[in-house]
């Protein structure tokens, strides 16, 4: 089978194509033939994960080792990146029931990686299911994680019909869906990315803009209920004349700090820091679905790349400005 494979660490150049053994799912599995994968930040940062220093590492730093140890210390373990994906089961194994071949589905490996490729066995158990119909494959390729997490942590912040919600980081993956996750819950939500990024964001329903090269919402004497933060850039010591009495600061991205800040708020009460990390869940990603299939998620695809430009796709990530997803397809 065709994948794009990476044998050292680095920059784009790195990727290339290769012939790899197709793999035969075992008893308990599928076999997918993809027919996109999305590129999100995650893919970005294991593809130069041996030169990622703590400071850079979007979790608390007691995890950098052994992800180190897992990704591999001098050169890539898993060679074949890529964590969402949407195709077709080719396959199953003889104790899969819920899933059967022609099934379009689409799926989060998560840290197994592997959508980087024509095909990728996974459990029937982990978090796949059946493709939204109204989505492409391209479409939703890039829905698993963003809307897990969105999902997962919205619920976790308890959010409220009528409550204002800020977005900080709303034109990526994760911030998109929340934004319009959000506006579903029936909130008043405020978007903050950077400037190309702004009509963008505005198309998916924010009520409000904030361009953060212009200005800094934690100065702008505004509260909110829930700031829901994607790449942990606002402190709790900043963001806190931004929230209500008791408003909470949702972190997707979080270090140790953020763990002990969230414990300590559990018990002290008012103003809350909540943290938590997206479960490989094949009932999240149907709800997910669902979402999706009713309108109320969308997504848009910025940029579709075959699999000999994979390069070009991640530096289109790295630049940055992106209105929407990037995705390989095969």
């Amino acid at each position: 089978m065709k994948a794009i494979v990476y044998t050292e660490y680095g920059p784009p150049e790195v990727l290339h194509v290769a012939d790899l053994q197709k793999p035969t799912p075992k008893d308990q599995e599928i076999l997918i033939r993809i027919h996109a994968a999305s590129v999100n930040y995650g893919d970005i940062t294991a593809r130069n994960f041996g030169n990622i220093t703590g400071r850079q590492f979007n979790m608390p730093g007691f995890f950098l080792f052994p992800a180190k140890v897992a990704f591999g210390l001098r050169k890539p373990k898993k060679q074949v990146l890529g964590s969402e994906l949407s195709g077709v089961v080719e396959s199953v194994g003889t104790n899969v029931s819920k899933l059967k071949p022609g099934d379009e589905v689409f799926a989060y490996p998560g840290m197994n990686m592997g959508a980087y490729a024509e095909y990728i066995c996974m459990p029937e158990t982990k978090a796949v299911a059946l493709k939204p119909s109204n989505l492409s494959h391209a479409e939703a390729a890039g829905l698993p994680y963003g809307g897990l997490m969105a999902l997962i942590l919205l619920r976790k912040a308890n959010i409220q019909p009528g409550q204002k919600v800020l977005i900080n980081g709303a034109s990526g993956g994760i911030g998109a869906i929340a934004l319009q996750l959000a506006k579903h819950y029936g909130a008043q939500v405020t978007a903050v990315c950077s400037t190309p990024s702004l009509d963008y964001v505005r198309s998916l329903g924010a009520d409000h803009v904030i361009d953060y090269t212009r200005e800094d919402f934690t100065q702008n004497g505004k509260q909110y209920d829930l700031i829901f933060d994607v790449l942990g850039r606002s402190s709790f010591a900043r963001s806190k004349r931004s929230l209500t009495p008791n408003g909470r600061l949702v972190y997707v991205s979080f270090k140790v700090k953020q763990l002990l800040q969230m414990m300590w708020t559990s018990i002290t009460g008012g103003r809350r820091v909540i943290c938590n990390m997206a479960a490989e869940s094949a009932y999240d990603l149907n709800q997910v679905k669902s979402l999706a299939e009713s309108g109320k998620i969308k997504i848009i695809v910025d940029q579709v790349f075959p699999a000999e430009q994979a390069a070009e796709a991640h530096q289109t990530i790295e630049q940055g400005g992106t209105k929407g997803r990037v995705v390989i397809a095969f």
